[in-house]
């Protein structure tokens, strides 16, 4: 993980950087992002970022906040984690992230990421979490939504931890989660979306294993969930440390019903060359699946009950 984790050889603009963080309903600028969170406390407000790449990090403790980048893709945290964390803990009413880049975070418990969700609603648009330990680890918040649309998980995940794995995307015992036409890739261990959610939505996606490293799946539902996992593209990699399956569901602790989950629509295959036999779809809740339309390369079973 070292070398994954090393930080790019682009100047990091230091802190503070003054007109960095504007709110855009007051018209305030602050050189920190803390500064304009705090700013912010227990109302509704949008922060816009000015394109750069910055070693900061911020605890957002109650309100509604938009975290907006002047232009999508060029505004980057990289390399500082607040509370031994995140880039962003958020533990607030609600919050939303656009076109950021989380870039570089590791911390001691291996559970370095971008974004540590703690309780409340999060939407996630345009975004990237590249090269370290997480993208998006949350707490549990039964009554919570989650929504992710059109982001990339690239470089993430270890299990080199005595804590236990990280993985690219982890979601807690959370009301619902929505993933859209987002890409998961290259990861370096652990799956690469795990959720306890009660309900997911996990549609248009691509997960590509190619170039994984040390993997496990590439959906694990460990607690049951109901919901759908439509039209979405799998290639499973020669590296892997589980190739049993690509999804799982209910493999730990069956906290939500799962009867009537559906599966259907997505493609499925191997990397070019790799010949091996796996499963499409574990199951160790023995409740009714309602899986149809999937294209599964020969060597992988739709189905098996575990």
């Amino acid at each position: 993980m070292a070398a994954a984790l090393a930080l790019p050889a682009v100047a990091i603009k230091a802190q503070p950087v003054p007109g960095a963080f504007t709110v855009v309903e007051s018209g305030q600028t602050f050189a920190t992002l803390q500064e304009a969170v705090n700013a912010v406390g227990n109302s509704r407000a949008t922060i816009r970022i000015a394109n750069g790449l910055y070693r900061q990090c911020a605890v957002q403790q109650q309100g509604v906040i938009i975290y907006e980048a002047e232009e999508p893709g060029k505004v980057t945290f990289a390399g500082r984690s607040c509370e031994g964390k995140a880039a962003f803990v958020l533990r607030g009413t609600g919050a939303e992230v656009r076109g950021i880049t989380f870039s570089n975070l590791a911390v001691a418990d291996g559970n370095g990421a971008g974004i540590r969700l703690e309780q409340g609603a999060l939407n996630v648009a345009y975004a990237r979490f590249e090269n370290s330990q997480q993208g998006i680890l949350t707490g549990n918040d039964p009554g919570g939504r989650i929504y992710i649309t059109r982001s990339t998980f690239t470089g993430l995940g270890t299990c080199e931890n005595s804590s236990g794995c990280a993985h690219s995307l982890y979601i807690g015992d959370y009301g619902s989660l929505t993933v859209r036409e987002s890409r998961f890739e290259r990861g370096t261990g652990g799956h690469y979306l795990k959720a306890r959610a009660a309900e997911v939505v996990i549609e248009g996606n691509s997960f590509d294993d190619a170039n994984g490293r040390t993997t496990n799946y590439m959906i694990d539902l460990p607690a049951g969930s109901t919901g759908r996992i439509a039209d979405n593209w799998f290639v499973q990699g020669r590296d892997k440390e589980n190739y049993s399956a690509f999804i799982a569901l209910g493999a730990e602790d069956l906290l939500h019903p799962s009867d009537g989950l559906k599966v259907e629509n997505n493609e499925a295959r191997f990397v070019p060359g790799l010949q091996r036999n796996s499963v499409f779809f574990a199951d160790w809740t023995g409740t009714r699946i309602a899986m149809q339309g999937n294209r599964l390369a020969a060597g992988l079973k739709q189905y098996e009950q575990r």
